[in-house]
């Protein structure tokens, strides 16, 4: 692998010239981006569109943009961008530059620029022993590729040469990708994705301040637009303070010099202090004497305000010197002027006040009627945001602590055995389906459970709740673990299930969770089992599974094979006899215990379990401990496709010492 060079150094390969200086017409699309997590998307966006209009214009060497260079640009820009934004943290700007070469072997390479505005930030990975590191390595010390600078790694390996230059107040990152492989496009861009894709870029990455606006664009035509893309960035947004971070920058500079926004604290009362959750200036340097200035004297709007335009006096003069002089008219306003006019807006959603916003132009006397007009719908929306935020908010709160209490603190110590558990519930801000639990009982037994109640939400919690103190309940009665199914069974198909359901109701009502069909909640899939320690070491498992995904069992020699048979969900059929499985756990054998967030995680039209692709992971475990083979499997889940997992994932390991 191509080591990453060091901060200043620039990569040189036969056969190169360096970014900069080729010969011949350079096409060059460049934007702006603003600090925040969403630029990376907006760099992959904007490289993919101009490279589509360079192709459609017919920009020379464009006919050999393929699929392969236009990924390895999109990848290198992702990373370029990700790493200003996380260390440098200013806006950011991104130069696409196709340089073509003559000579008797013309060829042609894409440049890619990435700028920001903190020289002083090393990029990340460039400097070793001058700035702290990852946890773990010492001053002075290379961190492990392996576990940091990887983006870097990757351009590396993507581009033919790449470095860093400085300028006065700047520091820019650049990559060199040869065009290699030309061949004509199959067929003409997407005319309306470009423009898409261009828009999407440039609302996130407006152009730098103008000193004079031409608000005649926000017309019948301007306005829907600003407002539609404007309300698909903030309602995908589900943190408040990301959604106030999003809103600053699509008013500043497009609408508005400056503009502050305050935050209304959820439930706490007239007497409780709005937070300031955004400040933005159109010039950096201005942002913290205006936050300072707001700082000192909070906007506090009356009670009885709607939603329109109120204005109020600029929060910072041009004229501190003249502050407070009764007999001292204010001087006119003056373009590029600190003096001008604000405009507050009340942020609502539901009735309810959330917050304020306010804006400011410098150097006017007014705010055009049209432009306030438009910040005003624009506010409608963010409100509607900050609303949407909230109740997500709200949602997730409730279902971490249904979360808590649906999990054992602490699972039982198997004499004889190691076990490790991996339980990640999926992030969409609901309580998961899957629980597992393990339990002593008497006897000398140990008993385990996996399980995953259909759906998610309050009605799986509450299916949660109940089914796994009945399974303790039924295990230390001294049932069999057939017989522990067939009575669960039957308590899910019970009249009792009515009590699970209007509780379910309830706790839906408090979080605002919508319900489904309440039926569909009592269907529950679970991997049920005991172990006895033998007295010559290792434990005799006996072991049910209902609806689940079947235990894999892995000797010392790498063999593979299921350890139960399939049977018929719980909660489904009445008239049903469970049966189970016994066989030894010897020492250096492990039992693998999954839920089909693994089995069925997917990867395009692929499941990970196609195949038997979980058993050919787990054969490559052997010898391995408890926690190692419960890692190494979590990770094969991770690295099986690029999003992250859309089902809860919860793996259960036993490994008999």
């Amino acid at each position: 692998m191509v080591p990453i060079p060091l901060q200043r150094d620039t990569v040189q390969r036969a056969g190169t010239t360096r970014a900069g200086h080729a010969h011949g017409p350079r096409p060059a699309s460049r934007t702006s981006l603003p600090g925040i997590p969403l630029a990376p998307s907006a760099a992959r966006r904007f490289v993919r569109a101009a490279l589509a209009e360079w192709t459609g214009i017919g920009v020379p060497a464009a006919v050999g943009f393929s699929d392969r260079l236009a990924d390895d640009a999109v990848t290198v820009a992702n990373e370029l961008v990700t790493n200003a934004v996380v260390h440098a943290g200013t806006t950011v700007d991104l130069v696409l530059r196709l340089e073509e070469e003559g000579g008797d072997e013309p060829s042609a390479a894409l440049v890619l620029e990435v700028t920001d505005h903190h020289p002083a930030r090393p990029v990340s990975g460039d400097e070793p022993g001058t700035g702290p590191g990852p946890a773990g390595t010492r001053p002075g010390e290379l961190p492990d590729p392996a576990e940091y600078g990887r983006g870097l790694q990757v351009v590396a390996t993507l581009a033919d040469s790449w470095g860093i230059t400085y300028r006065t107040g700047l520091k820019t990152v650049w990559a060199r990708l040869p065009v290699d492989d030309w061949s004509v496009p199959p067929a003409p861009p997407d005319g309306e994705a470009l423009r898409r894709g261009l828009r999407a870029a440039e609302i996130l990455a407006p152009a730098p301040r103008r000193t004079e606006r031409d608000d005649a664009v926000w017309d019948s035509r301007g306005a829907p637009a600003f407002l539609a893309e404007a309300s698909d960035l903030l309602a995908g947004q589900l943190d408040e303070d990301l959604v106030a971070a999003i809103a600053g920058q699509l008013l500043v500079p497009r609408l508005a010099d400056w503009c502050a926004i305050w935050l209304e604290a959820e439930g706490g009362g007239p007497a409780a202090e709005p937070r300031l959750a955004r400040v933005w200036h159109s010039d950096e340097t201005d942002t913290e004497p205006l936050r300072a200035a707001l700082e000192r004297e909070p906007l506090r709007l009356p009670a009885g305000v709607g939603s329109g335009p109120v204005p109020v006096p600029v929060p910072w003069s041009a004229h501190p010197a003249e502050e407070g002089r009764a007999d001292t008219p204010a001087p006119p306003p003056h373009p590029g002027g600190r003096d001008g006019a604000a405009l507050a807006f009340r942020i609502t959603a539901g009735g309810r006040a959330l917050g304020t916003v306010l804006v400011g132009r410098e150097g006017v006397a007014q705010v055009p009627e049209a432009v306030a007009s438009l910040i005003e719908d624009f506010v409608r929306r963010l409100g509607l945001a900050v609303g949407a935020a909230r109740a997500y908010t709200r949602q997730a709160t409730i279902s971490r602590i249904l979360q808590r209490g649906l999990l054992p603190s602490k699972v039982a110590e198997i004499p004889g055995v190691t076990s490790a558990l991996v339980y990640e519930p999926s992030d969409d801000g609901v309580v998961g389906g899957d629980f597992y639990d393990i339990f002593p009982c008497p006897g000398d037994r140990w008993c385990f459970v996996l399980g995953d109640v259909q759906g998610s939400g309050p009605e799986a919690a509450v299916v949660t709740g109940l089914a796994r103190p009945w399974l303790r309940l039924l295990s230390r009665e001294g049932f069999g673990v057939g017989e522990v199914l067939d009575r669960l069974n039957r308590l899910l198909l019970d009249d009792a299930m009515e009590a699970a359901e209007a509780a379910a109701l309830m706790v839906a009502a408090a979080g605002g969770q919508q319900l489904h069909d309440g039926t569909q909640s009592r269907f529950l899939s679970l991997l049920y089992g005991e172990v006895v320690p033998l007295p010559d070491g290792g434990v005799r498992c006996t072991v049910a599974s209902a609806g689940h995904p079947l235990p894999l069992l892995l000797r010392p020699d790498g063999s593979v094979r299921p350890a139960a048979e399939p049977q018929v969900l719980l909660g489904v059929v009445e008239d049903v006899a469970y049966e189970s499985q016994v066989f030894d756990l010897a020492p250096g054998d492990t039992l693998l215990c999954v839920t089909d967030g693994v089995t069925e995680r997917r990867s395009g039209a692929l499941m990970f379990d196609d195949g038997d692709g979980l058993a050919r992971v787990l054969a490559g475990c052997a010898g391995l401990p408890a926690e190692a083979t419960a890692e190494r499997i979590r990770r094969a889940v991770h690295e099986f496709a690029e999003q992250p997992p859309d089902d809860d994932v919860a793996l259960l390991v036993l490994h008999a010492d």
